[in-house]
C-alpha cells in the first residue's frame, strides 16, 4: 500500500510539473529540418497559436516531401483546414498507437471545433494494422487508410506528442473550401448582425474591409442585440468621420483567429486611425476571449467566418474606444483622516433618515461593469488584465508558482522514495 501511495504522489506532481510548462509546436518541430514546410505552414495558418493554447493534443506531422503534393496549387484557406486535420484533440504516444482497444478508433480533431465539419470530416481514423504499423486516414465512412506511422518526434506526456506519419490525410470535402473572396453582408445578415452589415455599407467601411481581406483582416461584430443595449450611444449625433473610426475600431489590420487571440499579450491595433486610444486589449479565461476598449469590454461570443486570411467574430457589445467616449470612471478613492476611525455603535447597522446622505447622485455606469456585479465576479474578464504593470507582476508571479511547485515536488519525491 505504501508503494502505491508513493507512486500515486510521484505521478500527481509530476502531473503538476507538466501543466506549468506550456509547449510551443514552433520549437518543437526546428529541431528537425525534414519537418520545416510543415512548420512553416502551421505558422502562415496562425494553427501554431490554436495549438499551442492547448493541452492533450497530438500533432501528425509531414516532412518536406510530403507537403510539396498536399499544397501545390491550394489556397491557404484550404490547406488550413487539411493541416487542422492532422491535429488530433487526444494524446497519442507511440506505445498508445500499438494499444487502441479493438484495434481501431475515431478521435476527433481541430477542423471538428471550426463547426465547418459535417458527419465525421471533422475526424480520423488510427487503425493498428498487422506488422506492427499504424494505419491514418479520413473518419469518413469508405475512406482510406492512406497513411503510416513513421517516427516519434517529441512527447511531452500527457500535454503533446509530436508523431511523424508518411503521406496527409485527405477529406475530399475539404479541398472545396471557399477561399478568401466571401460577401462579408451576407455573413453578417445570416449571424443576425444586420445593423453593423447595414452600417459598413452606408458609411463605406465595407470596401475598406474588403481592400484588406487580400492582406489578412480580423472583424468584430455586434450582434443587432448588442446595437438595443442600455448604454450604447446615439450614433445620430456622431459626425460621419465619427462613425467611421467607430466602425474601423472593429476590425484588425490581421489575421488573428481564436488560437491567437488566446495567445496574444498586450494590444492590438485596429484599423481606426488615431494610434493607442483606438487599440484593444484582449485577455482569456478558459476558453473565453474579452476585448477591452479602456470604456466597456465585450465577450468574443462565436467565429462566423474563418477563411484564411479572413476572419469575423460576433461580439456581446458594441465596442467603444477611448477617442470618442473618453476613458471609463475610476473609482473614487477612500476619504482620508487624521484621526482613527471611532468603533461602530450598534445602531451603525439601521441608519437613521438624518445621517444619510442627502440623494447622492449614482456612479456613472460604466458598461465593463454591469449593476450589481463587480469586475472580479464577471466570467471571463479581469479588471487588471489591461494594466502593464499588473501583467508584468503576474508574469513574475507565475514564475515564482513554478519554481515553488518544482521545489515542492522534488523535495517530497525524494522524501517518499
Amino acid at each position: 500500500m505504501a508503494s502505491a501511495m508513493k507512486t500515486t504522489v510521484i505521478f500527481s506532481l509530476l502531473s503538476i510539473i507538466a501543466v506549468c510548462h506550456a509547449h510551443n509546436i514552433t520549437e518543437i518541430l526546428s529541431s528537425d529540418p525534414s519537418l520545416s514546410q510543415f512548420n512553416s505552414y502551421l505558422t502562415q495558418t496562425k494553427l501554431d497559436d490554436e495549438i499551442n493554447s492547448r493541452q492533450t493534443i497530438t500533432v501528425l506531422a509531414l516532412d518536406n516531401g510530403a507537403m510539396s503534393t498536399f499544397t501545390s496549387g491550394k489556397p491557404l484557406s484550404v490547406v488550413k483546414n487539411l493541416l487542422s486535420l492532422h491535429v488530433l484533440l487526444d494524446y497519442y504516444d507511440p506505445k498508445k498507437l500499438h494499444s487502441i482497444a479493438n484495434g481501431t478508433v475515431l478521435t476527433t480533431t481541430l477542423y471538428q471545433t471550426t463547426g465547418s465539419a459535417s458527419a465525421q470530416e471533422g475526424q480520423v481514423n488510427i487503425t493498428d494494422l498487422k506488422g506492427g504499423s499504424v494505419g491514418f486516414g479520413s473518419g469518413e465512412s469508405g475512406s482510406k487508410l492512406n497513411s503510416t506511422y513513421t517516427k516519434s518526434v517529441k512527447q511531452i506526456p500527457y500535454n503533446i506528442s509530436v508523431l511523424e506519419i508518411s503521406a496527409p490525410i485527405i477529406a475530399p470535402a475539404l479541398l472545396t473550401a471557399a477561399g478568401s473572396d466571401v460577401n462579408l453582408t451576407a455573413v453578417l445578415d445570416k449571424a443576425g448582425c444586420k445593423t453593423f452589415a447595414s452600417l459598413i455599407s452606408s458609411s463605406g467601411v465595407l470596401k475598406i474591409f474588403q481592400n484588406q481581406m487580400e492582406k489578412g483582416i480580423t472583424i468584430f461584430a455586434p450582434t443587432d442585440e448588442a446595437f438595443k443595449a442600455k448604454g450604447v450611444p446615439d450614433l445620430s449625433k456622431l459626425s460621419n468621420a465619427e462613425v467611421v473610426s467607430l466602425l474601423q475600431f472593429h476590425a484588425l489590420s490581421s489575421y488573428s483567429p481564436v488560437g491567437t487571440l488566446k495567445t496574444t499579450k498586450g494590444k492590438l491595433a485596429t484599423l481606426a486611425p488615431g494610434g493607442g486610444k483606438y487599440d484593444l486589449s484582449p485577455s482569456t479565461s478558459g476558453d473565453t476571449v474579452t476585448l477591452h476598449t479602456g470604456v466597456d469590454s465585450s465577450r468574443v461570443a462565436g467565429t462566423l467566418l474563418d477563411s484564411t486570411p479572413v476572419v469575423v467574430y460576433s461580439v456581446d457589445n458594441v465596442l467603444l474606444p477611448v477617442a470618442l467616449f473618453g476613458e471609463s470612471p475610476a473609482p473614487a478613492p477612500a476619504p482620508e483622516s487624521d484621526s482613527p476611525s471611532p468603533a461602530p455603535s450598534p445602531e451603525a447597522d439601521s441608519p437613521s433618515p438624518a445621517s444619510t446622505p442627502a440623494s447622492s447622485p449614482p456612479s456613472p455606469a460604466s458598461a465593463e461593469s454591469p449593476a450589481g456585479e463587480s469586475p472580479a465576479e464577471r466570467p471571463g474578464t479581469d479588471a487588471d488584465d489591461s494594466s502593464p504593470k499588473n501583467g508584468v507582476a503576474q508574469r513574475k508571479g507565475s514564475t515564482l508558482f513554478i519554481a515553488v511547485v518544482l521545489s515542492v515536488a522534488f523535495g517530497v519525491i525524494s522524501l517518499v522514495l
